[in-house]
């Protein structure tokens, strides 16, 4: 990545809720062909993804973000397993994250303190989930149908994690934990 470094802002998972992933991980890369599985600590959902960012607008969106200090503390669901792609070769490993009213408020302000400052507007509807791996390699798995079904039905365990802060994160690509944390945006 050429040019300016590459920011999102984000929630990031408590240490307990780290490792608790980290042991899903460690079963399903036994049955499931991704590229790319992440690192315990890079565990995270996203608020808004922002690409390159000049120092100029960094500042900026540090600014708005200040107001995020206004909103309360409240927690949300992880847990359940779920993908993004095609059902044959999904591009995406998920653990799905509860969509409470509070969070997709959270979401919409980042969202709309990122387009003030003239980003661009996300047109998918907010899905909040955990990435655990990503980038299908390989074929086809033929029991895929059968193993997606049985990691359902074996990771249906809801954890409560406390949202009590909003992280803007500097992505590097090339290192083991990708994603360091630039500045915490604390709720009250």
């Amino acid at each position: 990545m050429g040019g300016s470094p590459h920011y999102f802002i984000a929630i990031l998972l408590p240490e307990e809720l780290q490792e608790y992933f980290s042991i899903w991980q460690s079963v399903l890369r036994e049955k499931l062909p991704y590229k790319q599985w992440y690192n315990k600590r890079d565990f995270h959902i996203t608020l808004k993804f922002l690409g390159a960012v000049d120092n100029d607008k960094l500042q900026e969106l540090d600014k708005k973000l200040q107001g995020i200090k206004m909103l309360n503390a409240f927690h949300v669901n992880v847990g359940s397993i779920g993908t993004f792609g095609n059902p044959k070769t999904p591009r995406v490993l998920w653990s799905g994250v509860e969509k409470t009213d509070t969070l997709s408020q959270l979401a919409q302000i980042v969202e709309e303190y990122a387009v003030q400052l003239g980003f661009s507007k996300e047109n998918r509807a907010y899905t909040p989930h955990i990435t655990l791996a990503k980038k299908w390699a390989g074929n086809q798995v033929t029991r895929y149908d059968e193993i997606l079904s049985e990691m359902k039905n074996k990771y249906t365990t809801k954890e409560k994690m406390l949202v009590h802060e909003v992280i803007l994160f500097q992505i590097h690509p090339n290192r083991e934990q990708k994603y360091e944390i630039i500045r915490r945006y604390p709720l009250r």
